[in-house]
């Protein structure tokens, strides 16, 4: 399965308000785009980091107050982002918690750079032996 991952480096840090922290985080990620006027993936984020137990898309679009197809819209750029996954006819976060979330999206990227190094020193010593 093919991830995406958007790191945005956002100038500032939120305030102490956690509604606040958790737009950040997600601004920081590329979720949140400036067409989203409604804050519907905020919304979806929000709820699913609020519910450990997973939620089905109908749940979510009943407490967020959006409709089916956005929520559904919404978590499939999030599980495109590998934020969440989908089991048990829920959507969970990938992890527990925020901070192991982190840790695990800073673990893929590390795996991604590896891979990418090793097929550019590849192409490096082909390009160097046909000089």
């Amino acid at each position: 399965m093919q991830k995406t991952i958007i790191i945005h480096g956002l100038e500032g840090r939120p305030g102490d308000n956690l509604n606040e922290e958790i737009q950040w985080l997600g601004n920081s990620l590329g979720l949140f785009g400036k067409r989203d006027k409604e804050k519907s993936c905020f919304r979806v984020f929000l709820e699913l980091i609020k519910n450990k137990n997973g939620l089905t898309s109908d749940e979510i679009a009943h407490s967020s107050n959006l409709s089916r197809a956005t929520v559904i819209h919404h978590l499939d750029k999030l599980m495109e982002s590998s934020l969440i996954i989908y089991g048990k006819n829920k959507y969970i976060l990938r992890c527990r918690n925020m901070e192991d979330l982190i840790d695990d999206i800073e673990k893929d990227i590390k795996r991604m750079f590896k891979d990418i190094r090793e097929v550019s020193k590849k192409i490096d010593n082909e390009l160097k032996m046909r000089q």
